[in-house]
């Protein structure tokens, strides 16, 4: 066999293994249950009253783009590697040397837009692609963890706009002298959740306080909590009985006319101690909407949970929960480190992690996840 055959051959395998990658790659992400779920929701769009509840219809639209684009890059990805197959094939048949060279910048090519759309076989959650509700409470340390979940609340806001989601911040209650006590994030964008999924847990920040007159070096604490935005047909039910209303006036950023009347609402589901709060928007039944959403996927959450520490009490495995152990820390003096104690993965550019650099962390964490799975 000829230079020119063996090479052609030698492509005609990469092809064929790259095609069978990809298969593969759309079985496990279920790209047929995409399809079905896009087709659903498209029908849907189509009802008369479809725009009578416009917030409820954007997230469709939204939705609907997200899985077409999806689906549309991995069939699209399927379709070239066939058609360069027979491209490849029928040069090999006519022995035409200058196809070649072109068909390998194709497979390269080929091989660049698999190994970007491979990135998503890292989510592996059946809610992954979805949004996300991120919350963030200062912790031990005064108005330095207070403070503290303020930068957090930056970090996470500035690396959703990297990627170019959208954040409604639903509740934010301000620390006495800086920083926030606690807030409430909605994140529109598709893999929202599968990507944040990784902050949940208690970070820590060690540095110099710029709030100590002595410039004493200063250890403080801040939790994020993040769980999926469920689908609109997740059923969860709640009682009327089961749960506490209370109404009040709006505090924090959202305007003077947001406070001037009791428009803020929270909940309280009182068998399981849930609480949940909306005070963004100037409608009390609007709050209510949003803190009853909140609530359904707290509470979902909740039995996720539930599940997961039964299988890992079957298999004996039992890991407690606590406040105290860190998933990250952040050190500013008296060097400069963020180490993810996780993964074991760390960088000295904190600055850019704090500007919302998150990807490395993130990255590292969902590898970590798949192999421990």
């Amino acid at each position: 066999m000829s230079w020119y055959n063996n090479n052609m051959e030698n492509l005609l395998k990469n092809l064929e293994e790259l095609r069978e990658k990809i298969i593969s790659a759309k079985s496990l992400l279920d790209i047929a249950a995409l399809e079905t779920e896009g087709r659903a929701l498209k029908r849907k769009m189509s009802d008369p009253d479809f725009w009578l509840d416009q917030k409820k219809a954007v997230e469709i639209s939204k939705r609907v783009e997200n899985l077409e684009s999806e689906v549309r890059d991995w069939h699209s990805l399927e379709d070239e590697i066939i058609e360069l197959e027979k491209l490849v094939a029928m040069g090999n048949r006519e022995n035409d040397n200058s196809i070649y060279k072109d068909a390998v910048k194709s497979f390269e090519s080929l091989v660049k837009k698999f190994t970007v759309l491979e990135f998503m076989l890292l989510f592996s959650g059946k809610y992954d692609s979805r949004g996300a509700i991120l919350s963030i409470h200062a912790g031990a340390g005064g108005v330095d963890a207070q403070d503290w979940a303020q930068m957090l609340s930056r970090m996470v806001i500035r690396f959703c706009e990297r990627k170019g989601w959208s954040v409604e911040i639903i509740e934010n209650t301000p620390g006495q002298e800086a920083g926030i006590k606690r807030m409430v994030l909605k994140i529109d964008g598709h893999w929202a959740y599968g990507y944040l999924r990784s902050e949940n847990g208690v970070h820590r920040l060690v540095r110099i306080s710029p709030f100590d007159a002595e410039a004493m070096r200063h250890t403080s604490f801040a939790k994020i909590e993040v769980i999926p935005e469920l689908p609109e047909e997740t059923e969860i039910e709640l009682k009327d009985e089961d749960l506490r209303v209370d109404v009040y006036r709006s505090s924090g950023p959202g305007g003077q006319s947001v406070n001037t009347t009791d428009s803020a609402v929270r909940i309280v589901h009182i068998p399981t101690k849930i609480s949940v709060a909306s005070q963004t928007e100037r409608s009390q039944h609007q709050n209510r909407e949003i803190a009853m959403k909140l609530l359904k996927s707290k509470l979902f959450q909740l039995e996720e949970e539930k599940k997961q520490a039964e299988e890992a009490k079957l298999k004996g495995k039992v890991q407690k929960a606590e406040w105290g152990k860190q998933i990250r820390s952040y050190v500013l003096q008296p060097y400069r480190m963020v180490k993810d104690h996780r993964t074991g993965y760390s960088t000295d550019q904190v600055n850019d992690i704090l500007d919302g650099g998150l990807e490395v962390f993130i990255e590292s964490y969902l590898k970590w996840s798949r192999e421990k799975k």
